[in-house]
């Protein structure tokens, strides 16, 4: 086995116990409502715009026709027609697409930052500024003005024979608080006959338990957890009435219920995450490791002297198999994880070996988990 093969398979098994230890089972904290969910309605909304980079040194799109059609845009602004057929120089210049995301409650003179994506083929935003462009809602109405010096923290080198280092992504970059907001987006919960919170993760008994604490705060009947997701909320009408009631609600306090058995298993990185939740039944398992090794030890064989034989090569070659025996052990009745990891720790096998161990557990009907490969 090599050098970096051995430190390839400990990074293995260091990242597997770290995250077992991470989720060893412990009692579950209270946390408050607006950490669980969000109110229907409050959430943040996307815009996107296409735009101009320039300033570039050198490492704009050149010849791009986005890029050309934006800069003929930009100059027409300002009253400057360029002459048919002839097109300016870009290489200092960058079509870009500018992406944000505008918070609820939004108002008009606020600021937001955005990020700035190169849309063709240039190699650095480094030094660029963003000329002034809109950005879009999904109903295709301006919402924004973006403008300003763009940030980037990526850099990319290039020599004249072609090679070239890059650290990072140097053709995306970021204005803080570059856009202006310029319209705010209407949320309605005012006036709708009810407060709809969502959690985040659904769960029948979390929501039960949001439902309960807010009946215990608020008053009886007030709060209905209408399924897995969502729990409705009588409110009165008025905006400043229901933003006292929801101010009110999202700092209570809630113990959510313990997440479902669950095994994680990312085959390409030979990653484990097994939760607190998750138990054994009574099993026996073995396992065990058969090396073969195969080694080719050539000779070379030399004609008589004056025949008219030819050198050639004859092959020879050994076969070896090594046992490493195998190892069998008892899970009790009803393991938890503390004593699955200690079980585990003590037969020393690598996290291709446990996918393979929890498949059989879950075939034989010991785990009592659901088990997903990623």
């Amino acid at each position: 086995m090599t050098l970096l093969s051995t430190i390839f398979r400990m990074s293995q098994a260091l990242i597997f116990f770290v995250v077992v230890l991470l989720m060893t089972p412990h009692s579950l904290q209270a946390e408050r409502i607006k950490d669980l969910g969000n109110f229907a309605g409050l959430r943040t909304n996307q815009l996107v715009g296409y735009g101009v980079v320039v300033g570039l040194a050198g490492t704009g799109d050149d010849s791009l026709e986005y890029a050309t059609l934006g800069v003929r845009g930009m100059t027409s602004r300002f009253g400057m027609a360029l002459p048919p057929g002839v097109n300016p120089a870009t290489k200092n210049a960058a079509a870009v697409m500018v992406t944000a995301e505008m918070p609820a409650f939004a108002k008009p003179g606020q600021r937001m930052d955005v990020t700035v994506s190169a849309l063709g083929k240039a190699k650095s935003l480094r030094g660029g500024t963003l000329i002034l462009m809109p950005l879009y809602g999904a109903d295709q109405q301006i919402y924004a003005m973006a403008q300003g010096n763009l940030a980037v923290g990526g850099l990319g080198v290039s020599a004249a024979d072609g090679s070239n280092v890059t650290v990072n992504i140097p053709s995306v970059g970021r204005i803080s608080g570059g856009a202006s907001i310029e319209r705010t987006v209407a949320t309605g919960f005012e006036s709708q006959p009810f407060l709809s919170f969502n959690l985040t993760d659904a769960d029948l008994t979390t929501s039960l338990r949001v439902a309960e604490a807010i009946n215990k705060v608020v008053g009886p009947n007030t709060a209905i957890a209408a399924d897995a997701v969502t729990v409705r909320i009588a409110a009165p009408l008025g905006a400043q009435e229901r933003v006292m009631l929801m101010g009110q609600i999202e700092n209570l306090t809630v113990k959510p219920a313990e997440a479902p058995a669950r095994i994680i298993v990312n085959a390409r990185t030979g990653t484990v995450v097994i939760n607190g939740a998750v138990r054994l039944g009574p099993a026996a398992v073995t396992h065990g490791k058969l090396t073969v090794r195969v080694e080719e030890n050539p000779t070379v064989v030399q004609p008589a002297p004056f025949s008219r034989g030819r050198t050639a090569t004859e092959q020879n070659s050994e076969i070896a198999l090594e046992d490493s025996g195998s190892k069998a052990f008892e899970v009790g009745r009803r393991a938890s994880l503390s004593e699955i990891v200690e079980t585990i720790n003590s037969i020393g096998v690598s996290p291709s070996d446990l996918t393979a161990i929890l498949e059989g557990l879950k075939q034989a009907g010991a785990l009592k988990a659901e088990l997903i490969i990623i």
